[in-house]
């Protein structure tokens, strides 16, 4: 995991990779659960035994539920002292160019693309943020997905 004293301390780091997370299992159950959370059961995902004879050999996880993982990965690879509030304020681009396999696992590679001062709210200092994150799946040639995600924090 990467610290950072400050939000001000990151400042420096525009234009780096600046940490990846730890690798994440995407078992059958989380895949399951997603797809009762967002009411989409499509059989790639959910039916084992249909998608064994489908194009990838096995269920593979929605594109949405690999994007989800952002904020969990972003915890795990990035910790900013006194922080009193964080929003996601949204992406301006997402890719997903090679599917997820069930039991695959994933990682999360964070670029600090930049950085810049927002308007104090009830006496927080804000900057806004935007990341490259790039999520990997182990032993693929091509990410699981790409993505630029605008954050808002506040101290």
């Amino acid at each position: 995991m990467r610290q950072f004293d400050s939000l001000q301390s990151m400042q420096a780091c525009v234009g780096q990779e600046i940490a990846v997370s730890e690798w994440v299992t995407i078992d059958q159950r989380r895949i399951d659960l997603f797809a009762e959370a967002t009411g989409d059961h499509q059989w790639i995902h959910v039916d084992p035994k249909r998608a064994a004879d489908g194009p990838y050999g096995s269920t593979i996880a929605h594109g949405y539920l690999t994007l989800a993982l952002i904020p969990m990965l972003t915890a795990q690879a990035i910790d900013i002292q006194n922080i009193k509030m964080g929003v996601n304020y949204g992406l301006n681009k997402v890719r997903f160019p090679a599917p997820v396999k069930v039991n695959s696992r994933l990682r999360g590679r964070f670029k600090l693309v930049s950085m810049g001062p927002l308007p104090p709210i009830n006496g927080m200092a804000g900057f806004e943020m935007t990341f490259d994150i790039t999520i990997e799946c182990e032993g693929s040639d091509k990410p699981a997905c790409s993505a630029q995600s605008v954050a808002r924090r506040y101290s």
